[in-house]
């Protein structure tokens, strides 16, 4: 298995002048995974909290504010992560 990862880690590792003239992953490139990551894990996260929350309320109609907020809760790690992409 090292043995596979070794012409990876010759590309992460590079020295001299590979190294200064192009970085593994660009900013814009990392900014980009950062929100696309944030946006899967805030979908696969609203998947369950969704399902929860119109259960509870198909049972108590009381209970619809209180799966609102938990349902938009994962959205605010999206903003987060668009935050970043106006860092870089």
């Amino acid at each position: 298995m090292i043995d596979a990862l070794a012409p990876l880690m010759s590309v992460v590792l590079a020295t001299g002048e590979q190294a200064a003239a192009a970085p593994a992953i660009p900013p814009t490139a990392g900014a980009a995974l950062a929100v696309g990551l944030a946006a899967l894990g805030s979908g696969i996260a609203e998947r369950g909290i969704g399902a929860a929350a119109v259960g509870a309320t198909a049972e108590d109609p009381d209970m619809f504010g209180r799966g609102l907020i938990l349902t938009v809760l994962p959205e605010t790690l999206v903003i987060l992560a668009l935050v970043t992409v106006f860092v870089v």
